[in-house]
């Protein structure tokens, strides 16, 4: 017994150190692999406009499913996603062009977040030309779905005298059944409605308040 003791501890001297050392260290090295993210999820991610962060926290190691979902399978969510990290070179290299043809795609499908953040794009002039109509096309669409930040600049534009004014009654209508905890915001939007309100008929306005 005692020779084979000797024998084992002789055998397992002789196996090289670096052998133990690359095993250690591929088990402490090696990330741990990242769970995709679902569709309900990345919404949830997009709307607290926390999505890039989480790309860049997950070391970008779902770069190519997020490509995949957003090319292959046209997820709108994933098509907003992999536009963000194309325009604001996260994870990918920087491709402006790109990424908002991918944003388009989402906003062709009804993605909220990406008719609101197009809108505003073309409201402002950032990454595209500026078009106060085209801005007023897409956060149209954005605020009917119920997205607040939408509905304020749609307001807002309108009050700077853009628009038509065929368009107020729903702006108001949506903005004014809006649901809002945050009391500097209602206050934000108790003033964009009374000067909306300033240039619609008392009729409409009324018409307007009603729930919906």
């Amino acid at each position: 017994m005692r020779l084979f003791y000797r024998n084992c501890v002789l055998r397992l001297s002789l196996i090289p150190l670096s052998l133990f050392i690359a095993t250690n260290s591929l088990a402490t090295e090696s990330p741990a692999a990242v769970p995709l993210y679902t569709e309900s999820e990345l919404i949830a991610l997009i709307n607290k406009n926390t999505h890039l962060a989480r790309v860049r926290a997950d070391d970008c190691q779902l770069v190519q499913d997020i490509e995949a979902r957003a090319n292959k399978m046209a997820l709108p969510s994933y098509q907003f996603l992999y536009g963000d990290m194309l325009a604001y070179n996260v994870c990918v290299d920087r491709n402006v062009e790109l990424g908002v043809y991918y944003m388009r795609k989402a906003a062709e499908q009804g993605l909220a977040a990406a008719l609101e953040q197009l809108g505003r794009y073309y409201d402002t002039g950032r990454l595209v030309q500026q078009d106060k109509a085209m801005a007023i096309t897409y956060l149209r669409e954005a605020s009917s779905q119920g997205n607040l930040k939408a509905q304020l600049r749609l307001v807002k534009l309108f009050n700077d005298g853009y628009g038509s004014p065929r368009d107020f009654e729903d702006a108001y209508r949506w903005l004014f059944n809006s649901m809002v905890a945050d009391k500097a915001t209602h206050k934000k939007i108790e003033r964009a409605l009374t000067k909306l309100a300033q240039k619609m008929p008392d009729s409409v306005v009324a018409r307007a308040r009603l729930p919906i």
